[in-house]
This record gives C-alpha cells, structure tokens and sequence, in this order.
C-alpha cells in the first residue's frame, strides 16, 4: 500500500529509516528502497522481525536472534511485501505495518490476541497493551519510539528506524488506524510521563531526538535544537561548581511570610539568599536577625540563590530564637544610666562637658537635636558617637545617615568606629525608607538579646520627607503639604528608643530641622516636638559668632534627670541652670554659653566644676 502514500509521507518514511534519498526522486524509486531496506532485516526462520518481549516499550525493534521467545499471532513471510504482510482484518493503514514488529513467537504456535470487543487486536495494540505493564525505564524510551530519532534511546540504530515507520504507518492508516493511532501515542507519553522520575530533565527526552545512530535529523531540526537548549537551561543545581556556600547577612522579611538574606549590606542584590516561609517559621525568624548558614546557587528560573540550613540567628543556635521575646512586648522605663560623654584625659572637649551637664544622655534615651541648617549638628553628632565608643565599648552604636552628602557619609565612616548606615540624597526615597527599617528591626533585635542599643540618626525630617513621597498617599494632607500617613512610619521608629525593664536599652538621637523657610520642616517638627525626653538645642547666632559648640544652654534639657544625678550633683546643676537662665533672660544665648565655657575651661572635670559652685553661694 505504499503506492497510496504521497510523497513528502514516503519521504517521510524513508528518513526515518535512515535512507539517504534526494528530495527529488521518483516516488517509485522511494518505494523500491523502502521495501528494499524494510526487506532486508527478517530472521533466519523466514519470519518478520519479532517485537522485543513485554519488558521492552512499544514500538522497539530487535533482531530475532535476540529476541525472547513468546506466544504471539502469526508473522508474514520474510518475503512479502508490506501490503501482503497484513492480516484481512485490519484496516489498509495497517498493512504498511508489517514492519512494525509482531509480538514474539515461540515455535509454530501461535495465538491470536483478541480485544474487549472479541476482534482480533493489531500487532500496534498487542505492543501498546504490553507496554502498559512494562516497567519504566526498560529497553529503550517511549521518546526513541515516539520521534524519529532520541538521544536518550537504548536500541540501535536500525531498531529505531524500524519503530518510526512502524509509527507513521500506524498513524496514517485509513478511519480506524488514523486515530486510535494518534491517540494511543498520546496516552503513552502521557504515561511515560508520569511514571518518569526524572522531573524536567526526564521530559527532555520526549522532547529531543536530535538525529538518529545513522546521523540523520529528523524534520523537527529546528525545534531540536531549541530543546537542546532548554536541557542545558534545566541542568540541575548541584552540577559542578554549583556547590552549597556559606552565607550570613541581615533578613528581610516581608509580610507574606518569606525573606531574604541581604549579604551585601542593606539592600538588595543578586548574592541575597531566599528564605522560604518554612525555615522562618520552624525557627522564629524576625525582620533584622543576622542568620548564618548554607545557600545552594539559583536555578535557572531563579533570581536569587536559595537558603538551605540556618547554622546561628544572631550569634546562637537558632533553636534558642524561638522562645525569644518580642520587642513589643517589653517593659519601657525612663532612663536611669547615664551615658557618660566626659573624658578626663580630654578636658578640651566642651561639647562632651556641656551635655553631660545641660542635657544628659541616659541608656534608653529619646533625644532630639534641634538644629538650624550650619549650626555644627554634624560635629557635635561626631562628638557624642565617639565618645560613646571610648567611655562604654559594651554599647552597640548604629549611625545612619539618611539623605545626607556622600563626603558627609565618607567623613563619618572614617570618623567612627562602630557601623554607618547611609543613604545618600542621590538614592530614591524608597531606599532611604528601606534602609532605616532594617537597621531599627536589627537593633529590635539586639535589645531582644539584652544588648545595649544607641542609633545616631541624622536625620528625622529627612527621613519624614522620604516617607512622604515613598508611602502612599492617605488622602489627607497636614500642614506644609505633609501626607498624614507619612508620619506614622518615621514616629515607630523614633518612639522604639526605651529603657527595657527585662534587660538592655535602645536610645536614639535624632537630629530635626528647623529654620529652614520650609513649612513642611516644621510641621514635622512639631509633630516630634512632644515625643522625646530629651532636646538639645543649636542656635544658628552663636554659629555665626563663631562660637563653638552653638548649644543653646538655656533651652536645652532633659526630662527626669534627677534619675540621671545624684542628689548632690543634681543641687548644683540646677544652680547653675539658674544663673545660666538669668543671663538668657534678654532671649540671647551668647553670654551664658560664654560664660560657661570659660568656667569649665578651668577645671578639668566636671566633678571639680561642679563641687566648686557647691563652694559659692553664686558664680
């Protein structure tokens, strides 16, 4: 029945077999070397090329001396044509078919298989019915039968070409053949499939076939080469050099559940490890926690590499994370242990000495630095970081520069010992909004631990303005063009400095602007006026009079330092209070800072300043 093929299905066939022909060859002479080659491969006995036994999958060919003997239907003689080889009651698409190998036989006898309907089955749906029970993974793939050729297939060559033109007669049959054909394909790779263990890389398979063992491509040659593409992009991640590193960094949480490792500092990149819901939750992860452990690299539809074992969470085993209080949950007192800001082998350093004694910093403190634009907040900023870290190493110090000069930023890393945050004025909002939530969550989370917590941030009103244009908008708008929403987020952060009953601190210097002919800085500033327990106060005169450190003496003070004296030096210090108040009773700061400066500049510590005023009844 091959005259009733055209000739793209004859040369379809004779591809498949592996026959060199031109594409322009009579088709009687593509039907002479199809039936010259599919004639040439019958067994010794006389008979057709049996079929493999019921381990192999359909449609795989094997030459007779190799094949199992088994009870099968009777075969054409090894000298008839396709069209003489098929039995009377198959359809016409099926005599072709007679190169498609029958079920084995085993001596003369033989029996004839009969369906669910009582008629006899074709050798196509005896193999079908066989390879419905064969285990996966014998013999060759169901990919190798499917396809002209499979790079994954077992058989030989000749085997495999033997299948395809079994496959395409089966598949061009006439009503009967055509479509029980087509569709039992489909449910053997369906099948295939399912029982294939191999996850994306064990469908390639089914995919491929880039040519066959004689060399020869199929008609799919170009989507060949696409899905040999595709397996390289599926390579499994443990492949070499893609072993499991160790990584550690600060995570970011997201309200979904899930996070990631930022590695690189505080914000995103490429190196992040992913970490799903379940490890932060077996483990009690928070926002801010610094977790160490083992990241396998990402995949190809990866972003980013994927955390595998949690070695530590913040120092200790994580097992320990779990029972941890929440910050929230802790006892908030006033401050009741001075940060002592004096040197005595610096006595020249008045900013240390004048708000030791004006505006005392306790552990747990809420302090605003008050300042206009020039007033020398960035100096005295400097001052108080780093006499924290020489007289209280035992202290956590955190300086976070928002919307600050990138020279500022350089300046202050250089300056301080202990860890800068910044966010320079070139950096979108959202990033100075990002920046300052994990760094609040990270010291939330040393204060958990008893760790004593002081946040430098320069400052509130920029961080406020950051808010303002990176959150959304409420609808209602404040005062200076200010959304309402914008303030929530920059008062949780400023309102998370407290004294914890349980054990460690968190205090937090905030510098806000005023006196900047901006409605909108005020009005945060009046929103903060009220917040804190402690202010500092510059005056821009006493800038311009070159009088260093501008500190508004008189405005400046600190709620309930009488936990932050003793009784002793709390008598004095409100006696000099006075007399520095009398001298500011014109409105004018100069003279009382004056002449404070030039008493302390006679003493070498404040003790001795202090116990000679007890001395006098006056200054």
């Amino acid at each position: 029945m091959l005259e009733s093929k055209d000739k793209d299905q004859l040369l379809a066939i004779a591809q498949a077999l592996g026959i060199k022909t031109n594409a322009r060859a009579a088709k009687a002479t593509l039907i002479n070397r199809i039936l010259e080659t599919t004639g040439g491969t019958p067994s010794g006995n006389g008979s057709a090329t049996p079929a493999p036994a019921a381990p192999e999958l359909p449609l795989d060919t094997t030459p007779a001396a190799a094949a199992p003997a088994a009870t099968s239907r009777p075969v054409a003689p090894a000298d008839a044509t396709p069209a003489d080889t098929a039995p009377g009651d198959e359809t016409p698409g099926d005599e072709v078919s007679a190169d498609t190998p029958a079920a084995p036989v085993s001596g003369s006898d033989a029996d004839v298989v009969l369906g669910p309907d009582g008629e006899p089955l074709a050798d196509w749906e005896v193999e079908l019915l066989r390879a419905g029970d064969a285990p996966a993974g014998d013999g060759a793939t169901a990919a190798s039968a499917d396809r002209a050729s499979g790079d994954d297939g077992d058989g030989d060559g000749d085997g495999e070409d033997d299948d395809q033109l079994g496959a395409d007669a089966s598949g061009d049959g006439s009503d009967g053949g055509d479509g029980d054909g087509r569709s039992s394909r489909r449910r053997r790779r369906r099948r295939n499939k399912n029982r294939s263990g191999d996850g994306p890389q064990g469908s390639d398979r089914f995919e491929g076939g880039s040519s066959n063992e004689g060399g020869q491509r199929n008609q799919g040659g170009q989507r060949d080469r696409q899905d040999r593409g595709d397996r390289q992009d599926r390579e499994p991640s443990d492949a070499p050099g893609q072993e499991p590193v160790t990584v550690s960094g600060y995570l970011d949480l997201r309200d979904e559940g899930y996070g990631f490792l930022r590695v690189n500092g505080y914000l995103s990149s490429r190196e992040d490890a992913y970490i799903p819901v379940k490890l932060t939750r077996q483990y009690g992860l928070r926002k801010g926690d610094h977790v160490t452990g083992i990241s396998r690299p990402a995949g190809r539809n990866e972003k980013n590499p994927a955390l595998l074992e949690i070695h530590t969470v913040n120092g200790a085993d994580p097992e320990k994370a779990k029972n941890r209080k929440r910050f929230e949950d802790l006892t908030a007192l006033f401050p009741d242990e001075k940060l002592r800001l004096e040197n005595p082998m610096d006595p020249a350093n008045m900013t240390a000495r004048i708000i030791d004694l004006i505006s005392p910093i306790g552990k747990g403190q809420r302090g605003i630095i008050v300042s206009p634009p020039k007033a020398g907040k960035t100096t005295i900023m400097k001052t108080i970081a780093t006499s924290i870290e020489q007289n209280h190493p035992e202290v956590k110090l955190i300086v976070l520069l928002i919307d600050e000069r990138p020279e500022e930023v350089t300046d202050m890393r250089r300056t301080v010992k202990g860890e800068v945050i910044a966010s320079t004025f070139d950096r979108p909002s959202d990033e100075h909004t990002h920046v300052a939530e994990l760094a609040i969550e990270k010291a939330k989370r040393m204060v958990e631990q008893g760790d004593d917590v002081v946040i430098i941030l320069d400052g509130i009103t920029r961080l406020s303005r950051a808010y303002n244009l990176a959150a959304p908008a409420s609808g209602r708008i404040l005062s200076g063009g200010i959304d309402a929403g914008a303030l929530y987020p920059p008062k949780k952060f400023f309102g998370a400095a407290r004294n914890v009953e349980e054990g460690g601190s968190l205090t937090i210097l905030a510098t806000a602007l005023i006196e900047t002919n901006s409605r909108m800085d005020d009005a945060i500033f009046e929103e903060f006026k009220g917040t804190g327990n402690m202010e500092l106060r510059l005056d821009r005169k006493l800038a311009e009079r070159r009088i260093y450190p501008a500190i508004d003496v008189d405005a400046s003070s600190t709620r309930h330092e009488e936990l932050l004296f003793d009784r002793k030096q709390l008598q004095m210090v409100w006696k000099l209070r006075r007399v520095l108040s009398g001298l500011a009773a014109d409105g004018n700061a100069a003279p009382g800072l004056e002449l404070l400066v030039d008493r302390l500049k006679t003493f070498r510590t404040n003790d001795e300043f202090l116990n000679e005023i007890a001395k006098q009844p006056s200054m």
